[in-house]
């Protein structure tokens, strides 16, 4: 049988009894009425979906107790981070094409090495002032207690940077 069709036949629960069925995209992976998310409803059933991805910005929302203004701002710093580190990988793959050429190439060119050299390092730069005023703006969102909190999950590995 199709893994596809297996998904749809599990869905519709067609011939079936209440059995434990795991299927891709749903809440409902046990028999009728048992409703559980990857990592368990510990979480307040914030762990996530079948995969136990968290959304990072509705986790924090929820998390630190911020209010719709807070969100919207947290919002558009994360989507400014996203969009220049999105550039620094850019910048990185067109670094290592460059030492590529460099190693095709019949003779090595240590100008050009050096040029790639200085543009990694230029890229890495930019990406740490990237972090700083992300941490900044984030550090004027949250008040006292949501400083607190967002550290405390920082300590604790339950969020990144």
């Amino acid at each position: 049988m199709h893994p596809g069709f297996m998904w749809w036949h599990r869905q519709r629960r067609h011939g079936c009894g209440p059995s434990v069925h795991v299927g891709v995209g749903t809440a409902d992976w046990g028999g009728p009425g048992e409703t559980r998310f990857a990592g368990g409803e510990e979480g307040g059933g914030w762990s996530g979906g079948p995969f136990g991805v968290r959304r990072p910005l509705r986790f924090l929302a929820y998390k630190l107790d911020l209010d719709e203004a807070q969100t919207a701002e947290l919002a558009a710093v994360r989507d400014y981070r996203y969009t220049r580190r999105a550039q620094a990988a850019a910048d990185q793959r067109r670094m290592t094409s460059a030492f590529a050429d460099l190693f095709a190439a019949p003779d090595f060119d240590a100008g050009k090495a050096t040029e790639a050299g200085a543009a990694r390092v230029k890229s890495a730069e930019r990406l740490a002032d990237l972090q700083a005023r992300a941490l900044r703006r984030v550090h004027t969102i949250l008040n006292d207690e949501q400083r607190k909190s967002f550290a405390y999950l920082l300590r604790t590995g339950v969020i990144a940077l």
